[in-house]
């Protein structure tokens, strides 16, 4: 196992800069997620770290010792990739086991590592099979176990379930969480998939256009978003954003929106330099129910969508739409007036002109 760490690792192609300034720590055994949509940098980055491209600037670190001019064979480090990259030729058993064989590891040696790494991904009734009789999971599951018989310091994936089916990549998710769980290796994991992100990281770094936009545990990340584009990024649906003025009302705060005000209690940021200024409230669809309250929006009905456990209604509020996850039961018809209960203290206020979240720590 070893820590990473990353020092203001650049990357430019010319005047195109892809990477910018990137920093970052992952501690031992932890598990570190990229993510962020297609040309944000993270694949890039994952590259940087395996030493597969060289940086324009800044540190790679690996275990404390830095690694910028180490080959990728040096490095000590094992990825997973996208495409399976399995030999089609070879048994499972020699596919697992050929970075050892290629690495002069004694025959006995190897096919203890093959065995254990086999019987781990519940893959040893595979191992004379080849790689065209193997359904996509299993394909993945040996190109896994072609990693760990590598006892590497450090894991890489890069997007590895994106060629999977939802139900697989589901199954493969909990796998992928339970080996972390038992080995304990660092691993960094790139996706462009926010449930993977949430479910498998100890650690979620957001990025857009080659920054990191937020650093942090995935429950910091959805509660506490830094700016409008992670909260936007993140949850399914995404966060509503109402637009309106923060006012004081007594002793009390309120936005007030182009159809009514919003009672604000229980808001835990300092935002106490934007009243009387625009701003703009992040709304999660599951934090409003189909009820009455002190905090409400009122609304038509525009859209109904029931999916089996949810209804996901979108309403018009005032010409902004606002999309609440509602109970199953909860159907309410088209173009009919509806009052959504707002929970307030979950609610997170930014300023519209930067993105950026008002006050308190992120």
């Amino acid at each position: 196992m070893a820590t990473l760490s990353i020092k203001g690792v650049r990357k430019s192609y010319g005047s195109l800069e892809v990477l910018s300034n990137i920093d970052l720590e992952l501690e031992d055994g932890g598990f570190l997620v990229l993510l962020g949509p297609s040309g944000c940098g993270k694949s890039t980055l994952l590259s940087i770290i395996a030493g597969l491209e060289p940086s324009s600037g800044g540190d790679v670190v690996i275990g404390g010792r830095t690694v910028n001019d180490v080959h990728p064979k040096d490095r000590n480090i094992a990825m997973v990739f996208q495409s399976y990259a399995l030999y089609p030729t070879m048994s499972v058993q020699r596919n697992i086991g050929f970075g050892l064989e290629m690495r002069k590891v004694e025959t006995a040696a190897r096919e203890s590592a093959v065995a254990g790494a086999a019987e781990l991904l519940q893959i040893s009734h595979l191992l004379e099979r080849k790689p065209g009789q193997l359904s996509g999971g299993q394909r993945q599951r040996v190109a896994m176990g072609r990693a760990i018989v590598r006892q590497p310091d450090l894991f890489l994936f890069d997007e590895p379930l994106s060629n999977l089916d939802a139900k697989l990549r589901v199954e493969m998710r909990t796998e992928i969480k339970r080996l972390h769980d038992r080995l304990g290796t660092s691993v960094v994991y790139v996706t462009h998939d926010q449930v993977e992100a949430m479910t498998l990281g100890t650690k979620v770094a957001v990025m857009k256009g080659g920054v990191i936009q937020q650093l942090a545990d995935p429950q910091t990340i959805y509660e506490r978003p830094a700016n409008m584009f992670v909260a936007g990024f993140i949850g399914s649906p995404t966060m509503n954003f109402l637009e309106g003025t923060l006012v004081q009302d007594g002793g009390g705060l309120v936005l007030k929106h182009a159809a009514g005000a919003l009672v604000l209690t229980g808001i835990e940021q300092d935002v106490r330099s934007h009243i009387g200024r625009p701003v703009v409230a992040g709304i999660r669809p599951e934090t409003m129910s189909a009820a009455g309250g002190a905090s409400t929006l009122q609304g038509s009905v525009d859209v109904v969508e029931p999916t089996g456990p949810d209804t996901m209604v979108i309403v018009n509020v005032g010409g902004q739409m606002i999309t609440a996850r509602l109970g199953s039961r909860d159907r309410p018809k088209l173009g009919a007036e509806m009052t959504l209960a707002v929970d307030t203290a979950a609610v997170n206020l930014f300023d519209p002109e930067s993105g950026n979240r008002i006050g308190g720590d992120v």
